[in-house]
């Protein structure tokens, strides 16, 4: 799949894997499910992030907890929900958003099958935002304050 650009649909059958949370017993992870893009963001304003990897350094510090931060400021600007992207399995992916309190409507989402690896902003299945980090290691155009100047 080419990288998705501003006006693009989101191409239909995306679908990731996805641990849900379970706040009755934090220490166990949810059952691995499908989560089916087209429908569960079907009508949503939805700020997806792609990154390399869970646990990475400039992900872990830099780009990731600003979006659990300003969940409230980006709902401000119409948001539904935020999803985190990465290849790593579900297991892991469920580990990353406890360590970072994550609750729904903040989705850590496993790219195990790699249908979507580079794709980012999605406004009822159209792409209102796209940008590829120019600089590893560096959160400048897709970082949380990067997407709220954009809504």
């Amino acid at each position: 799949m080419a990288p998705l650009k501003v006006g693009d649909k989101l191409p239909e059958g995306v679908k990731f894997t996805w641990a849900p949370i379970l706040e009755e017993d934090p220490t166990v992870c949810g059952r691995p499910q499908e989560f089916d893009a087209n429908k569960e963001f079907a009508g949503k304003k939805v700020v997806l992030v792609s990154v390399p990897g869970a646990f990475t350094p400039g992900c872990q510090a830099f780009h990731v907890p600003p979006y659990i931060q300003k969940l409230d400021e980006l709902k401000t600007k119409g948001v539904d929900a935020v999803a985190i992207i990465a290849f790593n399995d579900a297991f892991v992916m469920n580990a990353w958003g406890k360590v970072n309190k994550a609750k729904e409507p903040v989705y850590f989402l496993s790219d195990d099958k790699t249908q979507f690896s580079k794709n980012y902003g999605r406004r009822d299945g159209t792409i209102s935002y796209s940008e590829n980090e120019p600089n590893p290691g560096q959160v400048t155009v897709s970082g949380a304050d990067a997407i709220l100047a954009k809504l």
